[in-house]
């Protein structure tokens, strides 16, 4: 070999010699060496040089179009690749040594090809359906070739058998395989016992691949094929690794309004469910406290493998914090905490970063009638409340504010009863009368009758705001903190009975008639 000739012994008196062009493939690489038996074809006797004038590619020409001629007339299928989409169709070397055919695009496959250009650079069966060897025209199907293998393929299509397949083509629902002249569809369910987000992440277009035949309608030439069924299940030994109460270890992949779904080894996930992430109940989401791709540690709670399922906790890692909390706050203790949220009927005060205790908006104050939390306390403030009740089980814990003081009303009712004399201030009116303040946090009230006879239309007419009275108590209630209270009967004596003693039952809303 030199830099531009090969030289050849062919037998001859004289040596032969090809250009050194003819042995490079598409890449421009030689694909000769010294030794190797090639065949050629004898162009001239000599050249200037004494040389045989030979060709070798002409050589491999001839026997390809033998080939092509034998194939033709048996109707043989032969092997090509696609070097160009051309006008109508694809360019196509049979042999690799120049021989071109003309492959028309409606022959391309059994369904009209959107991009052919899709094919350049791939190699294809194909049948010769026409050939003129003395123009050098040769036009090709491979249509005909995939009708014939679709006939082949219907006839062997069984439940459970086993076919090689090519990868066509991907969704975001599955794989596309073609397993002879049939495009079969393989369910992205059905390519792993792992959790896939798409066929991309095991396979792409062009893979060789086994599949197995789940379903088929032989008729609708429609073919549903399972790829995971050739791999060991491994729910089939899940029982030996993962029995209640063991620890795993795994990732987040996947994450709902309900809890986040763990992967503990390919094809075996099991489910934490948001009520089972904290001691705590102010985990609202899981995204709160896990992120995907996220490695953790849980606890497996229950299994049933007939199902699939595993429930796995990620607070069961943790100690409970709950049932020493009687301990650390015995009822009645007090304790200091940070006012996290309010809702319309209480305050949540965490406690610590795993326990919120709620005040009640009744437990806010004795005396003070409270309608909402923001009233009397604000967000992040740090307040002393009184441990009310503690419930582990349900992991509830009732804290107080009012209980921090003495109840105002209890004092009242133990230094007074109905007939003593009090002095008020009047604070504000209402349809039926007027409230009068007694003591601080303790109002009574005033009715229409109980002002003056014949009673006012309104106690506006009769009284004014802030103005001070002498009033007696008509009526106690203990049990519903109420006072009763007269005008009247302060300026006329006491008779411990009548019309207003009727104080008691009287309530803002209240229609009366005299």
């Amino acid at each position: 070999m030199t830099e531009s000739d090969v030289i050849v012994d062919v037998g001859y008196k004289s040596e032969g010699i090809i250009a050194l062009d003819e042995f490079r493939d598409v890449d421009g690489n030689v694909r000769v060496r010294e030794g190797d038996e090639i065949d050629v074809l004898v162009q001239r006797a000599d050249n200037r040089r004494g040389h045989l004038v030979l060709s070798h590619r002409k050589a491999e020409k001839m026997k390809v179009w033998n080939q092509i001629e034998d194939a033709f007339e048996k109707q043989t299928p032969v092997r090509g690749r696609v070097v160009d989409r051309i006008r109508g169709g694809l360019e196509v070397d049979i042999g690799e040594i120049g021989v071109r055919g003309f492959l028309p695009g409606s022959q391309v496959d059994l369904r009209p090809v959107r991009n052919l250009g899709s094919y350049k650079g791939r190699e294809l069966e194909l049948r010769v359906i026409k050939l003129n060897k003395r123009r050098g025209n040769i036009v090709l199907s491979r249509r005909v070739v995939l009708e014939e293998e679709k006939t082949k393929t219907l006839a062997a299509l069984e439940v459970g058998r086993v076919f090689r397949g090519e990868v066509r083509d991907l969704t975001e629902y599955g794989a596309f395989v073609d397993i002879g002249g049939i495009c079969g569809l393989l369910h992205i369910r059905e390519m792993s016992f792992r959790r896939l987000e798409h066929p991309s992440e095991l396979m792409k277009v062009g893979d060789q691949i086994e599949v197995v035949i789940l379903r088929f309608d032989a008729e609708a030439e429609r073919v549903s094929l399972g790829y995971k069924q050739l791999n060991v299940d491994p729910w089939t030994t899940a029982h030996d690794r993962y029995a209640v109460g063991t620890r795993v270890r795994g990732k987040v992949v996947s994450i709902t309004d309900y809890g986040a779904f763990i992967e503990m080894e390919p094809g075996v996930e099991g489910l934490i469910h948001v009520s089972e992430m904290s001691w705590s109940s102010r985990t609202k989401h899981p995204s709160k406290l896990l992120g995907k791709g996220d490695f953790v540690e849980a606890m497996v709670l229950r299994v049933d493998f007939k199902a699939r399922r595993i429930s796995l906790g990620l607070k069961q890692v943790e100690p409970n914090p709950w049932p020493r909390l009687a301990e650390q706050y015995p009822i009645g203790s007090r304790l200091t905490g940070t006012v996290r949220k309010f809702t319309d009927f209480g305050a949540f005060i965490e406690v610590d970063s795993s326990i919120d205790g709620l005040i009640h908006i009744s437990d806010l104050s004795w005396n003070k009638r409270v309608n909402h939390p923001s009233e009397v306390l604000n967000v992040g403030d740090d307040v002393e409340t009184v441990v009310l009740s503690i419930d582990p089980e349900n992991r509830r814990l009732s804290l107080g504010l009012k209980q921090l003081s003495d109840d105002a009303w209890e004092g009242f009712f133990t230094r007074h009863q109905e007939g003593d004399l009090v002095d008020g201030t009047v604070i504000r009116f209402a349809d039926f009368g007027a409230f009068v303040q007694i003591e601080e946090g303790i109002e009574g009230l005033l009715r229409l009758n109980d002002i003056d006879e014949p009673p006012p239309s309104k106690a506006e007419d009769r009284l004014h705001l802030g103005q001070p009275l002498k009033l007696r108590i008509v009526r106690l209630s203990r049990d519903d903190r109420k006072v009763g209270l007269s005008l009247r009967a302060a300026e006329e004596g006491y008779s411990g009975h009548g019309e207003s003693s009727e104080v008691s039952s009287v309530k803002i809303g209240d229609v009366w008639k005299r």
